[in-house]
């Protein structure tokens, strides 16, 4: 049986390279929550909403671009709660002339912080 490329036979079943989703430590929700983006370091606070969050993190939607490695401390005011985190990849997307998607991950487990429950991860 010829594979092919990038596919493996493991005792006869054919499997595909892991994806994306496979691969990630965490699963994520589509879910819209406001919340307050204090720079580390800056006197700027940006105003913004999630657009994706799991329990490592969330892809922010914001009105600026921040670089990769940017410390900030994110405000979810519906829940009273803070959590630092670190952009982890510069912004993905402008969405439209006045927002960014920002990605960015908890520096310390956080996994209620977004006041929703994450099944584990079958990974």
């Amino acid at each position: 049986m010829k594979l092919p490329p990038n596919a493996t036979a493991t005792r006869g079943v054919l499997t595909r390279p892991p994806t994306a989703e496979d691969r990630r430590r965490a699963q994520r929700a589509l879910l819209r929550i406001h919340v307050v983006v204090h720079v580390v370091g800056k006197g700027n606070t940006l105003e913004g909403y999630t657009h994706t969050v799991s329990a490592s993190g969330a892809m922010l939607i914001i009105p600026e671009a921040l670089p990769e490695g940017t410390l900030v401390t994110i405000e979810n005011p519906k829940a009273q709660s803070k959590a630092e985190a670190r952009v982890v990849r510069p912004p993905q997307m402008q969405m439209g002339h006045e927002s960014s998607l920002v990605p960015v991950e908890f520096t310390s487990p956080s996994p209620n912080f977004w006041g929703i429950f994450f099944p584990p991860s079958t990974n």
